[in-house]
């Protein structure tokens, strides 16, 4: 098949390995893409970095009122269709692939036109999530734009069932939803080393280590993480590494000092994504001490990957693929202290983080959490809506 594949996304963070991992895989099995994006196609894949972000969009987004930020968001729809469309004149695609970004509208107008199928990929409602994290200046028109958009998919693709329900909220009809959760791309993990080689690279030989990957945020819980590294319940040899960076690292580099941790906490820093499997490599206990109710992580993979002991909050979309005692250990989020005691009972215990992290190892295979199996899904739903009577098709609704 030939997939137009359609984002807005600069940053070289998660979203970043999403859409390049999707591609190749795509390739992979032998399809044609034609990418479309702000910058042309993605950089390569080992030029992204581990908890990277891009500043000038973080920039422009602080200097400008919300109100003009946010309407040259939209503004940019008009821009990225004309180039969608260009794009299509030349590579006669089978379908669109759209990774949904708020006031993106492109792909619908191009599928409106044309009357190609339209397959969106969501990883968050955003104009919720801008609401109540970042602040939106124009709320009424952001849920506009994202319940067209999603109405208007001849497919909907959540990364969680939890989401799914959300976008079902919206008018969305069941059928014209499936959910595809992130995935691993299992050859780049394959060549990492042992956990007693991973541990020697970073001079913790004997160490236990407890390690986090990716951009980390205040409302990750790391902090809860590091005062228990201080607690007596934490065996001397613990060890917490945080694999990336994030706006949270100086506040908890700060109380790490304060409380004479000294070389038992370690930030990397941005690092190459071919360091991070040698890193995770190296975890005893892979942490996930908080996520948002609809977010399907990328590390939970990265941890399951290399048979990992992964402690993570009990919640319906980490329930989703993990499950209590068999590939992770999950705590209430609502009881205090609830993570600081599953900690004391991995640490101690190293019969059960041996027994989950086979439980953990298992699970890619079982569930099929690969990046080529999900381009495989969007294949043959793709194929499907090219063969389809045009009368049932999506019908975008305003």
């Amino acid at each position: 098949m030939k997939i137009l594949y359609h984002h807005r996304t600069a940053s070289k963070d998660g979203q970043a390995v999403h859409i390049e991992e999707m591609i190749a895989s795509l390739r992979a099995l032998g399809h044609e893409v034609r990418v479309v994006a702000p910058g042309g196609e993605s950089a390569p894949q080992d030029k992204a970095r581990m908890g990277d972000d891009v500043g000038w969009v973080q920039r422009l987004r602080a200097r400008l009122p919300k109100w003009v930020y946010e309407l040259l968001e939209l503004g940019y729809s008009l821009l990225a269709y004309r180039r969608l469309a260009q794009a299509a004149r030349e590579f006669r695609p089978d379908a669109i692939y759209e990774r949904y970004n708020l006031y993106l509208l492109a792909g619908l107008l191009l599928k409106r036109r044309t009357g190609l199928p339209l397959l969106l990929e969501v990883n968050a409602p955003l104009a919720d999530e801008r609401e109540r994290f970042g602040g939106l200046a124009l709320p009424r028109l952001a849920r506009w734009a994202e319940g067209v958009v999603w109405r208007g998919a001849d497919m909907v693709l959540p990364v969680t069932r939890v989401l799914g329900e959300m976008v079902a909220a919206r008018g969305v009809p069941q059928d014209r939803l499936m959910v595809v959760p992130n995935g691993i791309n299992q050859e780049h993990f394959a060549e990492a080393p042992s956990p007693q080689a991973a541990k020697a690279q970073l001079d913790w030989p004997d160490a236990l280590v407890l390690g986090f990957t990716g951009f980390v945020r205040d409302w990750h819980g790391m902090d809860r993480v590091i005062r228990w590294m201080a607690s007596p319940s934490a065996p001397v040899n613990a060890r917490l590494l945080l694999v990336g960076d994030g706006p949270a690292r100086e506040d908890l580099e700060a109380l790490a000092r304060s409380l004479n941790l000294g070389e038992r906490v370690r930030f990397t820093g941005v690092i190459s994504r071919d360091d991070v499997p040698r890193h995770v490599a190296a975890f005893d206990i892979a942490l996930q001490p908080a996520v948002v109710a609809y977010a399907s992580p990328l590390k939970l993979f990265e941890y399951l990957a290399l048979s990992k002991a992964i402690v993570a909050p009990r919640q319906p979309n980490i329930e989703e693929v993990l499950e209590d005692g068999r590939n992770a250990l999950l705590f209430d989020p609502a009881q205090p202290d609830a993570l600081e005691a599953l900690l004391a009972r991995l640490a101690h215990d190293a019969t059960l983080r041996e027994q989950l992290g086979q439980g953990a190892g298992a699970t890619i295979a079982r569930l099929n959490l690969t990046w080529l199996g999900n381009a495989e899904r969007v294949v043959a739903l793709a194929r499907s809506l090219r063969d389809a009577p045009a009368s049932t098709l999506g019908d975008a609704k305003a």
